[in-house]
């Protein structure tokens, strides 16, 4: 790891600590071409996160690793709390790209099989061609835990997430939908913090070893199978 003052890697370089890992992710492009210069701040922030950790995240190391004039990023974000809240929103858009649950096929048709693969893949991407967004976000959740003012900002952030798993569930038939995401969430971050920053960060668990964790999960919350294909909520 490079030492707090060693220049960072360009958010739109190949080697961005936030660029995925693998090809072929949702994300894998990085930051978008297009992107807005705030957009380009925000993923610079990130990559800093990721690389660094919460001190390495100054205005001026954001300006250099996003490749911008000194002072731009002071005029996007003044305060050190609004360049965070920026990479909290930042981040909320670019897992909800790599997580892609609005894409899921429809598990009232598709039955538990379906959400299982679903979870499974969305789950994987995160573990494997998107780790650094992953320690990303890690450090942001960190940090609001000590600063009251980026809790809110973060809650709504993941609130997205765990409305959609909500429906998710519901769909499939869950009698306690508020508890069975609770569990869920709750094994799925356990499993992404061991193997991207735990005891298991140098094993990359396959697709099927997570998605047979999903179905052993879920088959049990769901009474096995969730409701019948077809059937009515």
């Amino acid at each position: 790891m490079p030492a707090p003052d060693a220049p960072a890697p360009r958010a739109d370089s190949p080697d961005s600590p936030v660029s995925p890992d693998d090809p072929g992710t949702p994300d894998s492009a990085g930051p978008a071409a297009s992107a807005t210069r705030a957009d380009r701040v925000a993923d610079a922030a990130l990559a800093l996160l990721a690389e660094r950790g919460m001190r390495g995240l100054t205005h001026r190391a954001v300006d250099e690793a996003a490749g911008l004039p000194q002072g731009s990023t002071s005029n996007i974000a003044r305060t050190r709390q609004a360049l965070l809240e920026l990479a909290v929103r930042r981040l909320a858009d670019r897992e909800a790209r790599v997580l892609a649950l609005h894409e899921m096929p429809d598990p009232r048709t598709g039955g538990l099989d379906s959400l299982v693969d679903g979870l499974a893949l969305a789950t994987h991407r995160a573990l494997t061609g998107n780790r650094r967004l992953t320690l990303a976000r890690y450090e942001l959740a960190l940090e609001a835990t000590r600063r009251p003012e980026l809790r809110a900002p973060f809650d709504a952030a993941g609130a997205r997430f765990r409305e959609q798993l909500t429906a998710l569930v519901t769909a499939m038939g869950s009698t306690d939908p508020e508890r069975h995401v609770l569990s869920l969430v709750a094994w799925a971050d356990g499993l992404m913090f061991s193997c991207v920053a735990g005891t298991f960060h140098a094993r990359r668990p396959r697709l099927d070893d997570v998605r047979a964790g999903l179905r052993e999960l879920l088959g049990g919350m769901l009474g096995g199978g969730g409701k019948t294909p077809g059937a009515r909520v």
